[in-house]
């Protein structure tokens, strides 16, 4: 009787088969790609921590021509590389002054990771994140917010109408706003963004996608309305509102049950025109230009897309004169016994 010894094949990961299959297909990427030794000499074995997130972990590095680089290394295997395709297919599309250059990839096994330019400032969520500290520890007024804001708004443009693709980012939030040296912001993290035809007025997504507190009612339930570039418009607001706002889109009196939620607080102030009487507020400039902020960020958070503006609208608006601003009808789920999103940091 003649025995057959079979050996087993290796399986092949198929995330990373599914990840090759892209960059084969887009071979063409202007991005370089990386050896993972290549990687860990750059941030010089992974010393200097900037943050972590659900994604994995960002490490300082510095590239051979002297240029300093921040460097995402993913988590493993802890997708089918959905996240990793989404970013370099759609940040690799983009050259815009208002969006994060990607520098380089990685994928070398089940080894991932994004090389970005590095922005010295940060996070804009640090920023405001400082308990009103803004102008006294990174000379920050309400000026430089609003100088922000519009660079946001250009960056969302651009991805919106500017690119021969549309691309919706789905996560527009302050800890995804990087600045640079001279405080110009810059969109980053497209993990959950969306690629489609510039024609297209409504997207097909599974499941929501964003981080709570600023995904826009649709994203979460379809009895909203359509999931669009609008959905990006209402996340937008809530990040506008919360950069007026301070630390978070409540105000607390000495009673903690007397916590306000502050799109209701201001579309109230800002109804009945009262002063709006916030921290750092050095001049009556200052006021209106925190109204202006104010009513667009309140026209982006309208419970149905519909009734948003567009991007190119909100720029408008924002670079018009307050006086020739229409006052918004009340978000309808901006009341918190109402609304099942306030702002936080938890991601979905």
């Amino acid at each position: 009787m003649v025995k057959i010894y079979c050996t087993r094949r290796k399986k092949k990961n198929p995330t990373n088969q599914r990840i090759e299959v892209f960059l084969k297909k887009h071979g063409a990427l202007q991005t370089k790609r990386y050896g993972y030794s290549e990687i860990k000499r750059v941030t010089n074995c992974f010393r200097n921590k900037l943050g972590q997130g659900g994604f994995g972990s960002v490490y300082k590095g510095i590239l051979q021509d002297g240029r300093y680089v921040a460097v995402k290394i993913l988590n493993e295997l802890k997708d089918d590389g959905e996240e990793f395709i989404n970013e370099v297919a759609s940040i690799s599309r983009t050259s815009h002054i208002n969006i994060v250059t990607l520098l380089g990839f990685c994928c070398d096994g089940s080894k991932r990771a994004l090389v970005y330019e590095f922005m010295c400032n940060g996070s804009l969520e640090k920023l405001i994140c400082q308990e009103n500290d803004l102008i006294t520890h990174h000379q920050l007024d309400y000026q430089m917010l609003y100088h922000i804001a519009i660079g946001v708004a250009r960056g969302l443009e651009y991805l919106h109408k500017g690119c021969n693709t549309r691309i919706l980012h789905f996560d527009i939030k302050p800890h995804n706003i990087l600045l640079d040296e001279n405080f110009n912001p810059k969109i980053s993290d497209f993990g959950l963004a969306k690629i489609c035809s510039r024609k297209e007025s409504m997207v097909s997504i599974f499941g929501a996608r964003g981080t709570a507190g600023y995904i826009a009612p649709e994203v979460f339930s379809r009895n909203f309305g359509v999931v669009s570039h609008k959905s990006d418009v209402y996340s937008y607001g809530m990040m506008i509102l919360e950069m007026i706002g301070g630390k978070k889109n409540t105000i607390t009196g000495l009673d903690p049950s007397s916590e306000i939620y502050f799109p209701d607080w201001i579309y109230n102030r800002i109804e009945s025109k009262q002063e709006l009487g916030l921290q750092n507020m050095r001049n009556i400039s200052d006021e209106k230009l925190v109204r202006k902020m104010a009513i667009v960020g309140l026209w982006c958070i309208q419970t149905h897309p519909s009734v948003r503006p567009a991007i190119s609208k909100v720029l408008e608006m924002l670079e018009s004169k307050v006086e020739l601003l229409q006052i918004p009808p009340k978000p309808v789920l901006s009341s918190p016994s109402t609304s099942p999103i306030h702002l936080s940091s938890e991601t979905l």
